[in-house]
């Protein structure tokens, strides 16, 4: 019992200090094409006063195209075409709308404009949003690049199918300038190494998980053949 409250009293520790890694860290997006598509870059959430502030870089788009950009329910990105990630993250039920609309998605982010080499940037503070707390969490979210403009119209902008989709996670800090040139070609994806050293870290928890499971099993098994020893010599006959 006391090994399994300290199990539950250290992953209670671990999930508080991711959260407060992600309202210092802030949080990413790595965008993934769809099939079919060429679209790649990323996304980052930091906290700014009461806000976000949220800054974009993607590659692949046809040049100087315009693309809806939004923050959908899930970061389950899944399926082939993106729709796993469900549908624009709007805890508070408003209509859509622009991002200088009011009331809108707590997703809606406008548009994506990309330039004449295909490259788009964004930056915008928004208030509607947090990282990690309240009903308007974005973490574990999922970002979606879609192959047309955001119209504003109802009831998700008429932008058309998904071509790059994207799970926001926390944010390691000693990669930025990996991240930044991750949308060029031939980078490698730094995602990629964080999920080989958290699956890694995954595994050596569960290993020692394990290990002390099977250490207190064997110290139950050996207190249970001591009781029964002391039973049984309990139970022979004593001679005068």
């Amino acid at each position: 019992m006391k090994t399994l409250s300290t199990f539950l009293a250290a992953a209670g520790l671990f999930l508080f200090a991711g959260s407060l890694s992600a309202d210092q860290h802030g949080l990413i997006a790595v965008l993934e094409p769809t099939e079919g598509n060429d679209v790649e870059g990323h996304v980052t959430f930091t906290k700014s006063g009461d806000g976000v502030t949220i800054e974009a870089k993607v590659g692949g788009l046809e040049p100087n195209s315009r693309h809806g950009f939004h923050i959908h329910e899930f970061g389950d990105i899944s399926a082939a075409d993106g729709t796993s990630a469900g549908g624009h993250f709007n805890p508070e039920g408003h209509d859509h709308g622009l991002p200088d609309e009011e009331p809108r998605h707590a997703g809606d982010l406008g548009n994506l404009e990309a330039d004449e080499d295909g490259m788009a940037t964004m930056s915008r503070t928004v208030d509607d949003i947090t990282l990690t707390e309240g009903a308007n969490a974005v973490l574990g979210r999922g970002v979606v690049v879609h192959a047309k403009p955001d119209d504003g119209g109802q009831p998700t902008g008429n932008a058309g199918p998904r071509i790059a989709v994207g799970t926001i996670g926390i944010r390691n800090p000693n990669t930025p300038s990996a991240l930044a040139s991750s949308v060029n070609a031939g980078a490698e994806n730094p995602l990629s190494e964080l999920a080989e050293e958290a699956g890694e870290t995954a595994e050596a928890t569960g290993e020692a998980v394990t290990e002390g499971t099977e250490e207190v099993a064997d110290g139950i098994g050996e207190a249970l053949t001591r009781a029964a020893d002391a039973l049984e010599e309990a139970a022979e006959p004593k001679s005068e």
